[in-house]
């Protein structure tokens, strides 16, 4: 039972986990954002002591069963690793005690000195939002847009097409590699990198070690098989010793349902001394080198869809009759963070880079930075669309406090970043043709069209920017009609500012 239960459980909240980050419609969010907010680091960040606090009592009672149904990487784990023909193939090995503490402290030291881009390689939560978002998303998102094609042809309107396009680079570099080495760990040896690696597990693992229902051996009933030591994915089994690391035992059930002599129990702490029985030669096959055609195939299919998306062509066609040049992202001395991020400082030391907002955002402007401290957190840019005064996304989906709850009234009068005019890129300027279309569509009214030379009639209308009243939504960049760079551009502020 504790094998079929812990199957049930996973399943149910690794489909809920990736359906909450495979939606790019940002309907599902309503319903399932709390399965990103009872994950451990985001629930640590945001300061959830509520969900911190029952997520360590579930260990000390239970044991590592965070590891097992919550923790969507370790889930994934198990989900590569699984072959019903080839039992047996697992083996007992120390716990590697140097490595383990010190990523665990190399986590720690990042997260009190602010470096998240080396937080967000290593948190599981987060690696596995972005696999999901950059490998398997835009397969979901091309599947809607087949479907949208053939409701189209029959007059219905029950899926609507999205764009599929590289947000960022490094990013999806980053997630195939992070795939990759999971993957050839998970085939070859199971629980591998949960257990050596993954500081969240080794944290938890801490407090295993003392919990109050684990897996024990009954000394009297065991025969010295060794079918425990050669189906535990955590390798964490000793059966000669009749001894369990209980910091890596993730309470898989495995043993319990492999033991076929009964001398194993999921059962509370007993106090009495098991006594090892006189070994046995082991003649159990601990596996062979394993078939990685599975592995080349998942990994073949992510750098493919990569590659087709990478290959799209850079040129629009505006109604058919002229091509239209893509802009380019201006260089901004600092970036703009989305409003509810509070300051560029919050946004470092909180994010960890799991992509939620970045896939749900409707308007394309946020995607993964490229920068060494900053890497894969959100940044915004507006060459794709603007930051809408009705849009709030951001602030609702993300679970660790790095973009906090704002409301829309709040958003319209959060000051993330100013306008800035740059002359010889606009078109009054560079070649007399009347525009104006920043001044139109600002949404604050920040933006007002004066002469260039207000001693000269003849002098084309400038836009002049009123920094105190602009928000840095970005509607001026984006709807500039200069290319390649707007002749108007957002520049961030470090700390954003209430007007």
């Amino acid at each position: 039972m504790l094998k079929k239960l812990r199957i049930a459980l996973a399943t149910v909240m690794m489909t809920l986990v990736t359906l909450l980050l495979l939606d790019f419609t940002g309907m599902l969010h309503r319903w399932l954002g709390w399965v990103a907010k009872i994950q451990f680091l985001p629930a640590l960040l945001a300061l959830n002591v509520v969900v911190v606090i029952v997520l360590v009592t579930l260990t000390l009672l239970f044991g590592r069963i965070y590891c097992s149904v919550i923790c969507p990487l370790g889930i994934l784990q198990d989900l590569i690793a699984f072959r019903p023909r080839k039992k047996n193939r697992y083996a007992y090995s120390p716990a590697k005690k140097w490595l383990r503490y010190s990523v665990l402290a190399i986590f720690v030291v990042a997260l009190i000195i602010g470096v998240n881009s080396l937080v967000a390689l290593l948190a599981p939560y987060s690696s596995y939002g972005r696999i999901v978002q950059n490998m398997f998303q835009p397969i979901a998102i091309w599947i809607n847009n087949l479907c949208s094609n053939i409701a189209d042809h029959y007059g219905s309107y029950a899926f609507h097409p999205h764009e599929v396009w590289m947000r960022s680079l490094p990013t999806f570099i980053i997630a195939v590699a992070t795939f990759a080495v999971i993957a050839v760990l998970a085939w070859r040896g199971g629980r591998t990198y949960c257990n050596t690696i993954c500081p969240v597990g080794t944290l938890l693992g801490f407090f295993s070690r003392i919990s109050l229902f684990r897996v024990q051996f009954d000394a009297d009933k065991c025969r010295q098989c060794g079918k425990c030591e050669h189906n535990c994915k955590a390798s964490a089994i000793d059966f000669k010793a009749m001894d369990i690391d209980l910091s890596r035992c993730v309470v898989c059930g495995n043993c319990v349902e492999q033991c076929n002599f009964d001398a194993l129990h999921y059962k509370m702490v007993s106090t009495r001394k098991v006594q090892p029985a006189v070994s046995a030669p082991d003649n159990t096959a601990s596996g062979t080198p394993a078939d990685t055609s599975r592995r080349s195939f998942l990994v073949g299919a992510a750098i493919a869809t990569a590659s087709i998306a990478m290959a799209q062509d850079k040129k629009k066609v505006d109604g058919g009759l002229a091509d239209v040049e893509d802009k380019l992202i201006p260089e901004r001395q600092t970036p703009i963070t989305p409003p509810g991020s509070r300051s560029a400082a919050n946004m470092r030391t909180r994010c960890t880079g799991c992509q939620l907002c970045v896939s749900k955002c409707p308007n394309g402007v946020l995607r993964p930075s490229t920068g060494l401290l900053t890497l894969m957190q959100p940044t915004m840019s507006y060459e794709r669309g603007y930051c809408r005064p009705e849009c709030h996304t951001c602030s609702e989906v993300c679970p660790t406090g790095a973009i906090q709850p704002i409301s829309l009234p709040q958003k319209s009068s959060t000051q993330i970043g100013h306008a800035v005019w740059i002359k010889k890129n606009c078109l009054p300027v560079a070649n007399g043709t009347p525009c104006g279309n920043c001044a139109r569509h600002c949404p604050a009214g920040a933006i007002t069209m004066v002469p260039l030379d207000a001693a000269d009639n003849t002098s084309p209308m400038v836009p002049a920017v009123n920094e105190a009243r602009c928000i840095g939504c970005g509607a001026c960049e984006n709807l500039c009609p200069a290319r390649p760079f707007s002749a108007i551009y957002v520049e961030g502020h470090e700390v954003h500012k209430e007007i």
